[in-house]
């Protein structure tokens, strides 16, 4: 196994970390062209180009198994070449990324991406002058083309402006019947942020599905700038626990007409910007990070809404976290670093509520601009 995450960088790259049996950091690492381009929003407050979060988001790429059964494929975006590429990683060997192919998106600066292996169709959003959502099948070995954008009205400009008022986060629902996408508010504006959801039509066996054109939008009760979400399983169908940057988190249902209904606030305690979420399959529980605050914030997902706790890593000598991932009783989580922090992995146990691992990572190429998680 392996752990995957892009550079971001002019010449984007996407890195690829071993995992031992035991799931932790081996040393081991490649790094593999994407064939694009990656660049930074401009962040709102400075004026300069956004780093750390370069890319206002949460999954700059994606992972599925391949539908041949042999490795998996990863998706990546190319911010600044307004194009997705898919490399493959064999089973056996998972450093040997091969890059497949590389495809044209209709929108303008790529942010977030996710695939689904049930409806094998992967969906990209776009957060510039052209922003919106565009899906394409895959094959094991074969991307798109794009559809026709689901265009989102956010006047952004190429680079957008952010962190507000830009897409945050594509992705699938628990049971892969649905997408859905979050879009961040500007409070200051009287711009509220929406979560949209688009039902599904399964294609033929082999063939990519169709996701509806005209979405649901809606506003969640209390949200203003909703960032990165996670599927609740084991909890009520269409249940997501979805990171809000003004205040914490809530967990949302989503029926199966898109309808939207808020079942529980959570509200961090010193929290700058709570952004990303992942859902532990060990504790059933749910995990956010910010990127100004190097600690993992437990939260309840399923009976009550509330947080649970948190994970201080301030030891570590981080600044913050973005992107996470979580897999058996570990997360995984990235620190891109800045100009005086050189980025890492830090390894969490979630049942002892401990750091195992610490992975520097400047020796592989990465900088503040790195984006993503994905196993």
């Amino acid at each position: 196994r392996a752990l995957y995450f892009i550079t971001n960088n002019p010449q984007n790259e996407v890195i690829a970390l071993q995992l031992s049996s035991s799931g932790l950091l081996t040393g081991f690492a490649s790094s593999t062209s994407t064939a694009g381009n990656g660049s930074n929003g401009i962040d709102a407050s400075t004026n300069l180009p956004a780093q750390p979060d370069a890319l206002f988001s949460q999954s700059a790429l994606s992972t599925v198994p391949s539908p041949d059964g042999k490795g998996t494929l990863i998706f990546a975006v190319n911010a600044a070449s307004n194009t997705l590429s898919v490399l493959s990683s064999p089973s056996l060997s998972p450093l040997s990324l091969t890059l497949l192919s590389t495809a044209p998106l209709p929108g303008d600066f790529p942010v977030t991406v996710s695939a689904s292996p049930l409806q094998r169709t992967v969906c990209v959003g776009t957060t510039g002058s052209t922003a919106g959502i565009t899906c394409a099948p895959f094959t094991p070995t074969t991307l798109g083309p794009f559809d026709a954008i689901r265009p989102f009205a956010l006047n952004q400009s190429n680079p957008p402006t952010g962190p507000l008022n830009t897409v945050s986060h594509v992705f699938w629902s628990g049971d892969e019947s649905r997408l859905l996408a979050t879009v961040k508010g500007d409070p200051d504006a009287n711009n509220t942020g929406f979560l949209v959801s688009f039902g599904v039509q399964q294609g033929a066996s082999g063939a990519g599905s169709c996701v509806e054109r005209e979405g649901v939008v809606r506003s969640p009760e209390g949200t203003a700038v909703l960032f990165g979400a996670a599927a609740v399983r084991g909890g009520e169908e269409g249940d997501v626990l979805v990171t809000d940057a003004s205040f914490g988190a809530v967990v949302v249902g989503v029926d199966e007409a898109g309808e939207v209904a808020v079942k529980g606030r959570a509200e961090v305690e010193g929290q700058v910007a709570t952004c990303w979420a992942a859902v532990s399959p060990a504790t059933g529980t749910g995990f956010v990070t910010d990127v100004a605050k190097n600690r993992l914030v437990e939260v309840g997902v399923r009976d009550g809404v509330e947080v649970l706790g948190e994970i201080d890593l301030t030891g570590n000598g981080d600044k913050g976290l973005i992107d996470l991932a979580a897999a058996g009783e570990l997360v995984y989580a990235l620190s891109p670093g800045d100009s005086e922090t050189e980025a890492a992995v830090t390894v969490v146990n979630v049942r002892t509520r401990r750091m195992v691992q610490h992975a520097k990572l400047g020796g592989v190429g990465v900088n503040g601009n790195a984006m993503g998680m994905a196993l």
